[in-house]
Order: C-alpha cells, then structure tokens, then sequence
C-alpha cells in the first residue's frame, strides 16, 4: 500500500489491536501516509506477520485491556492520532445460553480498553490537537441478540467518547475524543466472519444469504480512511460519535 499524500507525515500514530482485521487496516493506512506508527496488539505472532508486510512500523506485544498498559504505550511514545481497536470475540449464543463471564467478556475487554487508555489521555495528558479514535460497532444502537454484553459494551465506548471530550473542553486540554461506528458487519475481518456464521446459525440461512441481506456496507478501508479523514481534517458536524456506512460518514447522537 502507498501514499503520495503523507497525510500524517511526522506524526505518531498508535493502534490498539493492530494484529488483524480493522486496527491492521488502520496500521497500513496510517504508515502508508508518512506516519510513525506502534501497532499494539496481544498475539506477538500477528504483530511479527504484521511487520513484515509493513516494515516500518514498530511493535509492542501488550494487552491493552491491562492496567498498567497505557502508561506503558504512553512511556513508548505519546500519540498525535490515538485509535483503539480490537476486543473480544462475543460468544455468538443467545442470552439464555450463557454463563455471566461469556457475558461480560466484552465489558472486560472492550470497555475495559477504551476506559483505561482515555482515562489516561487525559491524566497524562496527551498533548493539546491530538485525537483518540475509539472504533466501536454499530451493534452499540442497534442491539445484537446472541453477542451477549457485546453491544451494551460497544454503546459505552460511545458515552466514554463523549465524557471524555467534555472533560477535556472543561479541563481546557484540546484533546479531540471520538467514537467512529462502522454500521454494518464486516465478513472481511475475523470478528465479522463469526459474526456472519453466528447470524446465520440462529437465522437458519447459508451465511451467504446473510450477507446478501446486509445490502450495502462499509469495508476495512472505508473505516481507516475515515479514521486518517477524522485525524486530518475533522468532520464539519459537531459531537463525538460518528456513523461509517458504504454512504461515509455522518454524525450519531
């Protein structure tokens, strides 16, 4: 992937579960517009494959969803561009059918990550125009019935944004918060493979009919590009919580 652009030259861009799907996509992006870009993620193999396709990025194994793991990141190198990433895998079963761990393993994971590191940004804090991207799910305003916490998690990373960007306008910080929605399920990427697989299950249709039903939706790229656009050139449309779809991106309250 290459760039003439250089977008995000000189600047320091961090991705949270940057090993595969969407925060991969995010790192080529990124690095492909001039960016020095830390690609984070908990599997050290994803991020050694990673690397060798995009060898100018930089690697760190962590889990992000750890306590200490912003301070950690943020020891390595304080982000322009902050996007977070990645979570748990839902469980893929209607409510009914699981434990309260399967549950709440999205809140541990997912809202547990965007809490950690925006709590961070602002104590540390980041620096003023920089801006954290949490990248969140459609499923957060529309439900999913066999994702267990999945959406509920999803819908917090969206209030996190926008409690977040007031207390960096209170605090006077300038730091920029936003939640960037892709709206519909992306078979591209692992998460929503099994989420393809899942629907189907519990709808009795071949995936691909599933698929085919979805109609339009917005790719891997549409959501990195969207990511760069939010980073570069902020959308006209006040408010922190922004919907991605095969039509762009438009703003969500």
């Amino acid at each position: 992937m290459s760039s003439d652009n250089g977008l995000l030259r000189g600047k320091r861009v961090v991705v949270l579960g940057a090993s595969r799907g969407v925060g991969r996509e995010i790192v080529q992006h990124a690095s492909a517009e001039g960016a020095q870009v830390l690609a984070v993620a908990r599997q050290a193999r994803g991020l050694a494959e990673l690397a060798k396709e995009t060898p100018d990025v930089d690697t760190l194994a962590l889990d992000a969803s750890s306590e200490p793991a912003p301070r950690k990141v943020f020891r390595t190198t304080k982000p322009d561009l902050l996007v977070i990433c990645g979570g748990a895998t839902p469980p893929g079963r209607p409510l009914h059918e699981l434990t309260w761990e399967e549950f709440g393993v999205n809140w541990e994971v997912d809202a547990k990550m965007a809490f950690l590191f925006c709590r961070e940004a602002l104590r540390s804090p980041l620096a003023p125009g920089s801006v954290v991207v949490i990248i969140s799910s459609g499923a957060g305003l529309g439900g999913s019935p066999i994702s267990g916490g999945y959406a509920g998690a999803k819908r917090m990373q969206m209030f996190i944004a926008k409690y977040c960007q007031a207390a960096s306008d209170r605090l006077e910080l300038g730091i920029r918060f936003v939640a960037l929605v892709p709206s519909r399920v992306m078979p591209e990427t692992g998460l929503g493979q099994a989420a393809v697989n899942g629907y189907a299950r519990y709808l009795g249709v071949p995936p691909e009919t599933f698929i085919e039903n979805m109609g339009p939706r917005q790719s891997p790229a549409d959501v990195a590009h969207a990511v760069l656009e939010i980073a570069v050139k902020p959308p006209a449309e006040s408010g922190s919580i922004f919907t991605i779809s095969a039509n762009g991106l438009a703003a969500a309250s």
